[in-house]
């Protein structure tokens, strides 16, 4: 049955694994997870003894110190108490899996870390470090040292300094579910103090703030800190706690902090302003009294906690089935999921052409607008000009002049005028080919199981674009026959009735003795006209169903039928290889679910809480 200690222990892992994870600005309810637990921020000015304060809690000297500005970053410290005999050690989150057993190393460490983003120079970061330490010492905690506030800036920093310190601290202890641990020199007059005027301002009630008396010891002789600590200077909803901090000789010394925690239980019991708060002062209190604290928090939060998790479990779980599981390793399965995501792509693809999804329309622009203004276009005021068609019907007869009828001109006429629609021909395959490519792109984009198989994406974008090429090709052919078809046969009804009409005229001698007069090449002209005009209708109903027939209705029946053929040749090899997933999502599903396993283990130890209670 987990403890309520342990429910401690699991929401430092639960928030140190939602930082791993990425749950700052992330794009589910991890933010509101994480800032839903509760965890400790340790404020105070520069020299206030914010360090001692830490290291008194852990029971180890691993702190960076000097003067100025030492702490230079956020230090998420996360407290985990181990069984007694187990070894102590420290570990951190930018070098996983390696222990620190030296505490003079995980010094060295913060110390090159922090100069890592920040360069030997005063600067300061908001990038946390994150730090763990595991000892039977401790007790389960969080606690979040910041750079001390200060109220000038020095050589070497930029004149903002003081705000962006400010700053960065406020984005701390804004938040809800923050406790504020405020440090103040007893030395110093608590009307100056730099954490107690921050936390009044965004604690106002003080329910989140614990004030922390430091340097008691340093006071001068005849005077005591009685006043803050019994809470009449000025009152919080929590005690004060005294602190008696190693002093720098002793630091110096490298005195023992199993020592200086029992010279400060023999401080506060051996003196006379303070013996009778003895059993209320210490960093071990404070530890305890912390801890006991967040045991409440967590109780009262329990349900709400629980909701969030469940929640994010949700979440991770919906995200998952969008990305996908891992592919299998069996060929047999493999091509089952390769089948299965051509089936997907081809039904999308199919309801862009049949109206589900725009783009199909723009096949009906080409036949309703394009190739009726191809041929509006087309050449033929020029062609059968006045000049043109004396020239063509001129030629035609040779030396031997036409007696009837000139039906080589009128032959030539028409073969050439009717050449031109070969041009509008092949431009309404071509267009209806691009728009036909353009839906095949947008398909596989528009595809989200398709997402995660950039290498599948690419042959398959390549089949099917190969398979519009050999439709173009056909209907290019078969578009071109109709041109040829209509070149090949006249219509003889349409030329039998000119001569009628020329007698309905009753001047047949007149008509024949004005064969070579400009009216008898403008009728010529006419009638060609007439004629090409009933072909170009013709054209323009029948190309839009070659089209349609040879490029749109083959796209929709067969468009992978030729890359199926071709892997069903394929070996286990080569079908792993076209499943070659995108390492970056491989990566975001492997952080899903180590979110997943992690929030499920939260959930069943929360859960065993809530029932012993």
């Amino acid at each position: 049955m987990a403890t309520m200690e342990s429910l401690i222990g699991l929401v430092n892992r639960i928030q140190r694994a939602c930082t791993v994870l990425g749950d700052h600005g992330g794009d589910s309810a991890l933010p509101t997870l994480w800032e839903s637990l509760p965890s400790v921020a340790v404020v105070g000015g520069q020299s206030s003894g914010k360090s001692s304060v830490l290291e008194s809690i852990v029971g180890r000297d691993f702190l960076p110190r000097g003067s100025g500005i030492v702490t230079r970053r956020p230090l998420v410290l996360q407290l985990y108490k181990t069984e007694q005999g187990l070894q102590e050690y420290a570990e951190f989150l930018h070098s996983p899996g390696k222990r620190f057993t030296d505490f003079a190393d995980v010094r060295k460490e913060i110390q090159e870390e922090t100069d890592r983003i920040t360069g030997r120079s005063k600067q300061i970061s908001p990038a946390p470090i994150q730090l763990s330490i595991h000892s039977p010492n401790v007790v389960n905690l969080t606690l979040i040292d910041l750079p001390g506030l200060t109220k000038v800036a020095v050589e070497g920093q930029p004149e903002s300094i003081v705000q962006d310190i400010e700053n960065m601290v406020r984005s701390y202890v804004e938040k809800p579910n923050c406790i504020i641990l405020a440090i103040t020199p007893a030395n110093q007059d608590i009307a100056t103090s730099d954490a107690i005027k921050l936390a009044r301002e965004v604690d106002p009630t003080g329910d989140r703030t614990f004030g922390v008396l430091t340097k008691l010891d340093l006071m001068d002789k005849g005077t005591n800190a009685l006043e803050v600590l019994e809470g009449r200077s000025y009152r919080l909803q929590h005690p004060w706690v005294g602190i008696v901090n190693r002093s720098q000789s002793d630091i110096n010394k490298n005195v023992d902090m199993i020592a200086a925690r029992r010279r400060e239980r023999e401080f506060f019991a051996n003196s006379p302003d303070y013996g009778h708060l003895a059993s209320k002062m210490g960093s071990e209190y404070l530890a305890k009294l912390l801890s006991k604290h967040l045991e409440s928090i967590i109780k009262a939060r329990l349900p709400g906690i629980l909701s969030l998790i469940n929640k994010s479990i949700d979440e991770i779980e919906r995200e998952l089935d969008y990305l996908g599981r891992p592919v299998a390793i069996d060929a047999g399965a493999q091509l089952y999921t390769i089948l299965e995501l051509c089936r997907a792509f081809d039904r999308i693809f199919k309801e862009h052409l049949d109206g589900g999804r725009p783009g199909g329309d723009r096949i009906y622009g080409v036949f309703d607008h394009q190739l009726p203004s191809a041929l509006r276009k087309l050449p033929f005021d020029r062609h059968l000009s006045f000049q043109n068609v004396r020239k063509v019907v001129s030629e035609a007869d040779g030396y031997q002049p036409h007696l009837v009828a000139p039906e080589q001109g009128y032959r030539r006429l028409i073969d050439s005028a009717l050449n031109y629609f070969r041009g509008p021909a092949e431009a309404s395959v071509d267009a209806v080919h691009f728009v036909l490519k353009e839906l095949v792109r947008r398909s596989i984009g528009e595809t989200q199981e398709l997402k995660r198989f950039p290498t599948f994406q690419a042959e398959l974008a390549a089949a099917a674009n190969a398979a519009l090429e050999r439709f173009r090709e056909d209907s290019k052919k078969t578009t071109l026959r109709l041109v040829d078809m209509e070149s090949s046969y006249l219509t003889v009804d349409f030329f039998r009735k000119l001569p009628q009409e020329v007698e309905k005229g009753g001047n047949q001698a007149s008509s024949s003795a004005d064969r070579y007069s400009e009216g008898h090449f403008r009728r010529i002209g006419s009638n060609v006209s007439s004629y090409i005009g009933m072909v170009s209708e013709t054209l323009r109903n029948t190309i839009p169903k070659a089209v349609v027939h040879c490029q749109v209705r083959e796209a929709k029946r067969s468009l992978l039928d030729h890359f199926y053929a071709q892997l069903a040749k394929k070996e286990g090899r080569e079908l792993a290889q076209l499943l070659d997933e995108d390492p970056v999502l491989m990566e975001r599903r492997l952080q899903f679910a180590k979110r997943l396993e992690l929030y499920k283990s939260a959930r069943d130890e929360i859960d065993s809480v809530a029932w012993s209670r």
